[in-house]
């Protein structure tokens, strides 16, 4: 596989965001609440109204680096850069020779989406700004490798559309993303709209991301083995909804040149999903002339084709999805590495997709691991 990969799936972590962030950014009536470090039971933690947002790698633990077994933790750990700091994926120079190191041309920068909350709508949002202006800036070292994906507010549609058309106003955007499963109002709610139409008009591509979710202390799995199949239950709960109303309230009908990528969302739920939605579609059709049209005249597309011409999804390592090549069509899956999470093939990348691929001819390999994202990217 002598071509470079494009990774359509990597991240941009909290705990590796600089630590004057928003103190130095937020606007000045409310840099006094900003997020900041703290260091508590001797670990560096992101605070921000009293609140614990999560851990922050640019200090070593007290244990530092004594520890006598080095586990396999995360990335670095796996790629041997155990005495190098986690905040690498924030330094583009770094960040770029782990890419070189994985034969990554160009990754698509997820943030940390899930872990910037706070009660005060305004606060939230200015947080967003801050973030999504800096990574737009760190993107720029090298604009056709690193594709930042800013953030919009999830529960303001009024919000998230002044986001998008701030961002676009700046230029150099090509994704966001916006958290389906903390969406509210629901998706069949008008105040949505404005976004859809701008969304279209931008050609900015909308991306849904998996959300941080697993068991609480008081759900029977917790501190049983139990509990590591917390994810596969809660799976759902962050896209299913969501992706039938796009097809059930006519978004994707209406707004015909809305492009969405389905980000670590898995793909082996999906054809059955479509198949049902499908069938559907067609009761919905064959019944009208005993319970009227009901609004279904504005469901005149079947959702498969909707999904065809205007979702993609990405993978990891995932074999069902080479069988579902197909299904996708030949453009619409894009391979991810996931850099530099615990789970990530980093840096083992093309080792991965040898296993996975070897069936595959050089051509469909291409496609998956380049030549669809490069379409969809413009990356030439």
């Amino acid at each position: 596989m002598p071509h470079k990969l494009i990774s359509c799936d990597d991240h941009m972590d909290l705990g590796q965001l600089p630590a004057d962030l928003w103190t130095t950014r937020l606007p000045a009536n409310l840099r006094d609440r900003a997020p900041y470090i703290e260091e508590r039971d001797g670990q560096a933690v992101w605070i921000c109204d009293g609140k614990v947002w999560g851990t922050w790698g640019g200090k070593t633990p007290p244990t530092g680096d004594k520890r006598p077994v080095k586990p396999i933790y995360n990335a670095f750990d796996r790629g041997g850069l155990y005495d190098q700091s986690e905040r690498r994926p924030a330094v583009a120079e770094l960040r770029l020779q782990d890419m070189d190191r994985d034969s990554v041309e160009t990754q698509v920068i997820f943030g940390p989406i899930f872990q910037i909350s706070t009660d005060d709508p305004a606060l939230r949002q200015a947080c967003y700004r801050v973030y999504n202006d800096w990574l737009m800036e760190f993107c720029a070292t090298a604009p056709n490798r690193l594709i930042g994906v800013p953030m919009l507010p999830e529960t303001d549609p009024a919000a998230a559309h002044a986001e998008l058309r701030r961002l676009a106003a700046k230029g150099g955007v090509r994704q966001v993303c916006l958290m389906c499963a903390q969406a509210n109002p629901k998706f069949d709610d008008p105040a949505w709209e404005p976004l859809w139409s701008a969304l279209e008009e931008t050609g900015i591509i909308l991306s849904w991301h998996i959300t941080v979710f697993g068991v609480k202390p008081s759900d029977r799995a917790a501190g049983k083995a139990a509990s590591v199949f917390a994810n596969t239950k809660g799976f759902l709960d962050n896209f299913l909804e969501p992706f039938v109303d796009l097809f059930a309230w006519g978004i994707l009908e209406r707004h015909p040149k809305l492009k969405m990528v389905m980000a670590e969302a898995g793909t082996g739920w999906l054809p059955w999903l479509v198949q049902e939605l499908d069938y559907r579609h067609w009761r919905l059709w064959e019944a009208k002339e005993f319970w009227g049209d009901k609004g279904g005249s504005a469901l005149e597309t079947k959702p498969s084709e909707l999904f065809k011409r205007q979702i993609w999804a990405t993978f990891q390592e995932d074999y069902v999805a080479m069988a579902l090549i197909p299904f996708f069509g030949e453009g619409h899956l894009l391979w991810a590495s996931d850099y530099p999470h615990p789970d990530s093939v980093w840096p083992n990348s093309r080792a991965a997709i040898e296993r996975q691929m070897r069936d595959l001819s050089p051509e469909m390999r291409s496609k998956l691991t380049h030549d669809n994202a490069a379409a969809l990217y413009g990356l030439g």
